[in-house]
């Protein structure tokens, strides 16, 4: 038995809700282990539709226990939102149900504000990164600097005003810069203590409640946010989200030990998306970009901005499978490519005259890479709601085929619809 990590291979928004939600029947445990509440996630569970932004997605599930681990930045106004909006739908998230770790670092007014006032600056200069201006960023940055206000600080009434100083001799002498009025300790203060009866409830240890579990035999799933090329260290710098999004950082986002993790699968979109700024080399700004588009509903889940869409960058998919240690992937939204004459792959680059086979780092040279294709023939048959491969058309396979080439992993799981039992299983990862 193999406890599985989960992470986009891509640019994020590759369909992780749904195989989450259907690896989380066999799970005990589901992990957040990075991100905020600018990841989404849409889970369809026997017809009804939910969207997920910071919550992980076992806890529309009865009998499972929802982690948010001390990699996540926590907005704790967001969280009592979307644990309301779920109650509407008639999902109670309750203590014994979801735990939040205690050393988690808080998004407050302040980060969601200067989020948007670096935004505006940005676009006046052309600089723009292109943010949920949620308050992810400025809340990575005070962890990283020691200022931050964590979850377990909303118990110690006598520590909090001095944690609360400093974080705004930091946020105060930003706005000041920026032209913004100054923030005063009574209004952080009174924005921290309206929520903390209704944050500390849901507070544990979490590396000893996944000790247990572990120990006791229990399936774990780690659950990751965005994708493979949005980490702040292996993507596409500058225009990444501000977490390490990859594998790796499941083991540090919630505190367990990395021989704890035996499986990492890849979510992988038959072709391309990306939201927001930066470099994408396979995009298409024409009728193949907005009919992959429309086809896919390619419109963000937390933001509703409409993504960017292109053809497959094996490239980009090979080079995440290498970094995140993949071995396997969940193909998604093959159904979207159905009935088109030909598909185009990307197969290689070349840059400066050269053809390489990865990804630079640099962000000029990512600028100038230009694809190499290969033209595979379409299919005219359906593959939606496919729930074997015999119920694929043959070019549908030789494609599926082709990618597992390309990329060096197999397919473990592919997806033909946004329903959870429209799934062909090759591999299931925890029983690896």
């Amino acid at each position: 038995m193999a406890n599985v990590v989960v992470v986009g291979s891509q640019w994020g928004d590759e369909g992780k809700g749904k195989i989450v939600d259907w690896l989380s029947e066999r799970a005990d445990v589901v992990v957040r282990f990075q991100g905020g509440h600018n990841a989404g996630h849409t889970l369809v569970v026997d017809g009804k539709v939910y969207k997920l932004s910071l919550l992980p997605s076992g806890v529309v599930r009865e009998g499972k226990l929802s982690i948010i681990g001390n990699g996540v930045v926590f907005d704790p106004h967001a969280f009592v939102a979307e644990v309301e909006k779920l109650k509407a739908q008639g999902v109670e998230v309750t203590p014994d149900r979801l735990k939040i770790a205690e050393n988690t670092a808080l998004i407050l007014s302040v980060h969601r504000e200067l989020d948007g006032f670096r935004e505006d600056a940005a676009s006046n200069s052309g600089t723009k990164i292109g943010t949920t201006r949620r308050g992810i960023g400025p809340a990575y940055e005070d962890k990283v600097g020691r200022r931050a206000v964590r979850v377990m600080d909303l118990a110690d009434l006598e520590t909090l005003p001095l944690k609360v100083d400093r974080l705004l001799t930091h946020h105060n002498a930003l706005r000041r810069g920026l032209g913004h009025a100054e923030v005063t300790h009574d209004a952080i203060m009174q924005e921290l203590t309206s929520v903390a009866n209704s944050i500390l409830p849901y507070m544990d240890r979490v590396w000893k409640v996944l000790d247990d579990k572990r120990r006791a035999g229990e399936r774990i799933l780690f659950e990751g946010a965005q994708g493979t090329l949005l980490d702040i260290d292996h993507g596409t710098y500058p225009f990444v989200t501000s977490s390490n999004t990859v594998a790796g950082q499941a083991a540090a986002g919630s505190g367990v030990g990395p021989g704890a993790i035996g499986y990492v699968l890849g979510i992988t979109k038959a072709y391309t998306t990306r939201v927001g700024e930066g470099p994408f080399p396979t995009e298409q700004k024409n009728e193949v970009g907005e009919f992959l588009g429309t086809r896919g509903h390619e419109f963000g889940v937390v933001t509703g901005r409409k993504r960017r869409c292109g053809w497959f960058d094996a490239v980009l998919v090979r080079q995440a499978v290498a970094v995140n240690g993949i071995k396997g992937i969940a193909l998604t939204k093959l159904d979207v490519l159905d009935g088109l004459d030909e598909i185009k792959v990307c197969t290689g680059y070349r840059l400066d005259g050269e053809t390489i086979d990865y990804l630079p780092a640099s962000q000029g040279a990512q600028a100038r890479v230009e694809p190499i294709y290969e033209t595979l023939e379409g299919w005219k048959g359906t593959t939606a709601g496919a729930r074997s491969w015999n119920d694929l058309p043959a070019q549908a396979v030789k494609y599926v085929r082709y990618i597992e080439e390309l990329i060096g992993a197999p397919v473990a799981l592919l997806s033909t619809s946004p329903e959870r039992d429209d799934t062909i299983l090759v591999t299931d990862p925890f029983q690896d």
